[in-house]
């Protein structure tokens, strides 16, 4: 049942990277669609459908131009400052909207809300199975176990000499190694070539969005990152 299911949507376990490509693609089409169907939606709907509209990194790019906001480090943001961060994305709601969607965040009203929170949220929800093979993988990159996945990181777990741009010479390892970082780094905020683990969880809640089946998006895991 499993294998038929593969066959019958196209999937190919054999490169696990273009099946990424693949979902993403599809996932994007799909939230677009449906954010400019016409039909009534809450404001936190809209919110969610045009970061996936954005592809497997909108929430990515989402919570890095929140964090550029918080200039105290608290990880917390005030109303003003939300709807700031809201206005900035584009999104085709009224500042009543926005109030709301602050309200229903800020849960113990006290004028602000928490980052990590808002963003747990938003993200499209994810069985437990799906959380610990991501867990799986991240702890897997972060070689030095300090939260982060770095480009040190990266040389201790892959090699580009089979690269095509490396063999090229039109980029280094350092180069292709920040390339895949950026991957889950979003289009906004600072590319600092460091993921985070809830960035990681974040970018992997997208593409799962776009798999229904868990078998496969554990396979498609273990596949990427040979566990």
């Amino acid at each position: 049942m499993f294998l038929r299911e593969i066959r019958t949507k196209g999937w190919s376990l054999k490169n696990p990277n273009c099946d990424l490509y693949t979902l993403e693609a599809n996932m994007a089409s799909q939230a677009l669609r449906e954010l400019t169907d016409g039909e009534d939606k809450d404001p936190i709907t809209k919110l969610r459908l045009l970061c996936l509209s954005r592809g497997a990194t909108g929430i990515l790019g989402l919570g890095r131009a929140f964090r550029a906001m918080d200039d105290d480090g608290s990880k917390a943001l005030n109303e003003e400052e939300f709807i700031t961060g809201i206005r900035d994305t584009g999104l085709d709601v009224s500042e009543e909207e926005i109030k709301q969607m602050f309200a229903t965040f800020d849960e113990d009203g006290s004028g602000s809300i928490n980052m990590t929170e808002f963003l747990l949220k938003l993200r499209p929800p994810m069985p437990q199975s799906r959380l610990n093979i991501i867990d799986q993988a991240f702890n897997k990159m972060d070689r030095d176990e300090d939260g982060v996945i770095t480009i040190q990181d990266l040389k201790n777990v892959y090699s580009v000499k089979e690269h095509p741009k490396y063999q090229s010479g039109e980029k280094s390892e350092d180069e292709i190694l920040t390339d895949f970082l950026h991957n889950f780094e979003g289009g906004r905020g600072n590319l600092d070539g460091k993921i985070t683990r809830e960035e990681f969880v974040n970018y992997y809640a997208t593409i799962s969005a776009s798999i229904d089946n868990d078998m496969f998006f554990d396979l498609m895991m273990r596949r990427a990152y040979v566990m």
